[in-house]
């Protein structure tokens, strides 16, 4: 059962640390590279400012974005700003979000997100949770996916074997944590089943794009190429 009032929550505690670890940066540090490949780290933080405005606009019933081009462009004019503006713009888009997620609404209703994919308005929360924590680790200023809330971890690792449960380009995989924890995905290819095993953070890391899997355990294959997310 989703609980989106705890997502909610969990989303205000993962600003604030972002906020927190924001607020350390000059603007020769957001100028830096962040460990998105083309994004400083001034981008990744105008990203996570219009995303969460184009969540309002999901939950209110609007396009997420006008178009790929425009959220692209909108994302290049903001990444520039010095660190004032880009930590108020952080602020007041969040209390933005958690205003309109929190507000009296129909939660099992279905929205559209961008290219199509449709999702229960509340797991909207959850995945804006996903955005702050991942976007925060990209961010390199100290903030690792060992750092990230356990619960998060299980969730979003959760989340992504689902997501790629049945993709044509991945074979079948078990996923096993070293807590004990299994997952299965994948299966629309040939071969398989691989098993791969390690931490939780690295399991995460490499189905979110974040590592390339070379702490992982594999056993029955080699570890197979996932799709960009």
């Amino acid at each position: 059962m989703i609980d989106d009032a705890h997502d909610l929550a969990c989303v205000h505690a993962a600003t604030e640390r972002l906020l927190n670890a924001a607020a350390g940066l000059d603007n020769a540090s957001l100028a830096e590279p962040s460990r998105l490949p083309g994004w400083s780290r001034g981008h990744v933080l105008a990203h996570l400012s219009r995303n969460a405005d184009a969540l309002v606009n999901v939950l209110e019933g609007r396009p997420m974005y006008a178009d790929a081009a425009t959220r692209d462009a909108d994302i290049e004019r903001d990444a520039p700003r010095p660190p004032a503006a880009q930590l108020d713009d952080l602020r007041t888009s969040a209390d933005r979000f958690r205003r309109t997620a929190g507000a009296p609404a129909d939660r099992s209703r279905t929205v559209e997100l961008r290219n199509g994919v449709t999702d229960l308005a509340a797991r909207v929360p959850f995945r804006r949770w996903a955005e702050v924590e991942l976007h925060h680790v990209d961010l390199g200023t100290g903030y690792e996916l060992e750092n990230l809330p356990a619960e998060f971890t299980e969730r979003e690792t959760d989340f992504l074997t689902e997501r790629f449960a049945g993709h044509p380009d991945v074979p079948a995989t078990v996923l096993i944590s070293e807590a004990g924890r299994t997952w299965t995905t994948g299966g629309g290819a040939p071969d398989g089943p691989v098993t791969v095993e390690g931490p939780a953070a690295e399991l995460l890391g490499w189905l979110a794009g974040r590592r390339d899997g070379s702490a992982l355990t594999v056993r029955g294959g080699t570890l197979p190429a996932l799709p960009p997310l």
